[in-house]
């Protein structure tokens, strides 16, 4: 008979630790959604600025510079 409460012992605490495993699943997946949610929420990105296009004194197109874009 000393055997049979061991086992029962052994299944309780097994039984806790899935428990355990799952609740910190759940919270896992609770802060995901919330993460996901406020990444959702953040501000467009700025619309990018109009080219403006420049013409030399020949009235030929410069071309754009690097801070340009």
């Amino acid at each position: 008979m000393a055997g049979n409460s061991r086992t029962t012992f052994t299944k309780r605490q097994k039984e806790r630790a899935r428990q355990e495993k799952q609740a910190e699943k759940a919270q896992r997946r609770a802060q995901r959604k919330v993460s996901q949610q406020e990444d959702s929420v953040t501000p467009e990105k700025p619309k990018d600025k109009d080219l403006v296009v420049t013409y030399d004194e020949e009235g030929h197109p410069e071309g754009f510079g690097f801070h340009d874009f």
